[in-house]
């Protein structure tokens, strides 16, 4: 691992992705099994790669969204009668708690899939079920720590929005215009709007690198939160730059999804055939991850633990040597 002065990581950004790239050709192409493939896509799949992106904070940003929007500028046009039949109140009860059930089905497959495609890169192999097993504890934990992180933020937009809107008379029917939302309203909900992304962004980049920590530790999901939490502002450069790329790329196979999602007549956009038509994307950009990660110590190498294979180097490759000199 490449040394700064002696003691400090010498962080690299595109070193690292070269070394992932040529990761991805090992896992994918040498050789080539479809077999193999469609497991590893399966475990992607799992994973969430298909929806998340790796770097997407916006989803923390949409919550309440919708139904806010149209209240605030229907200019309180109420309806006058809100009854409805009994059964009706019933089906709308039923049919959100099978909603939320669902939502929470795919959070907890997903945080155990992310350790299982984690699993599959890290020592090139196509396996489903030992993994799912062998993770099950931190999986959990993640799970458990994610619903509780959505719960809370979601408590706290609530509680801002009520903030917020009360005093303008919103659910009272008022009309909000210009003259009544005051300076004081519109910089408090600059203010709000700031540091939820800020929020948001942090919240994304510190989650994106949890489950390699407890891969690698075996440890809870609040533990990897506080060490990451503290690896990401005791270093706030290398991972800057890594989000800036992060969004590069995540434009890039965004394109490359599309293209291919028109030329198959969108059935390359289905979730799971999405995958495996972009699986090698995803694993090169899981590995680029994985060793961006591994260069700030052996306590974030989740290679250390493992004798095969092992990772490439992410030093850069020493220069040609120049040619012999032939007497004359």
């Amino acid at each position: 691992m490449p040394r700064m002065n002696g003691n400090e990581p010498k962080i690299e950004i595109f070193t690292p992705f070269g070394a992932a790239y040529e990761m991805m050709k090992t896992i994918l192409f040498r050789p080539f099994d479809l077999s193999r493939w469609l497991v590893i896509a399966f475990a992607a799949f799992l994973s969430g790669a298909w929806g998340n992106g790796g770097f997407n904070p916006g989803r923390l940003g949409r919550l309440g969204s919708g139904d806010w929007k149209y209240r605030s500028t229907s200019h309180g046009n109420w309806p006058g009668d809100w009854a409805m039949p009994a059964w009706a109140i019933v089906l709308i009860i039923v049919g959100a708690l099978v909603v939320l059930a669902l939502v929470l089905a795919v959070m907890w497959v997903t945080s155990r899939g992310r350790f299982i495609f984690t699993d599959c890169v890290v020592r090139n192999r196509a396996a489903i079920a030992e993994p799912w097993r062998e993770f099950r504890r931190e999986g959990n934990s993640f799970f458990l720590f994610s619903l509780a992180v959505g719960f809370v933020a979601m408590l706290l937009t609530i509680v801002l929005i009520l903030i917020i809107v009360v005093p303008l008379g919103v659910f009272s029917g008022n009309r909000i215009d210009a003259a009544g939302f005051g300076a004081t309203a519109i910089i408090t909900l600059i203010v709000f709007g700031l540091a939820w992304v800020v929020f948001s962004l942090f919240f994304a980049l510190v989650s994106q690198f949890m489950v390699p920590v407890m891969y690698r530790r075996r440890c809870s999901a609040k533990d990897a939160f506080l060490d990451v939490a503290r690896l990401v502002l005791r270093h706030p450069g290398p991972f800057i730059l890594l989000v800036l790329f992060g969004i590069v790329l995540a434009i890039a196979v965004a394109i490359i999804g599309t293209v291919i999602s028109c030329l198959t007549c969108c059935i390359g956009g289905l979730p799971y055939v999405s995958t495996v038509l972009l699986l090698p994307a995803i694993v090169w950009l899981l590995g680029f991850k994985l060793l961006f990660l591994r260069q700030f110590g052996d306590e974030y190498d989740v290679w250390a633990t493992v004798g095969f294979p092992a990772a490439p180097d992410v030093a850069p490759p020493a220069p040609p040597l120049p040619p012999p000199v032939t007497p004359a």
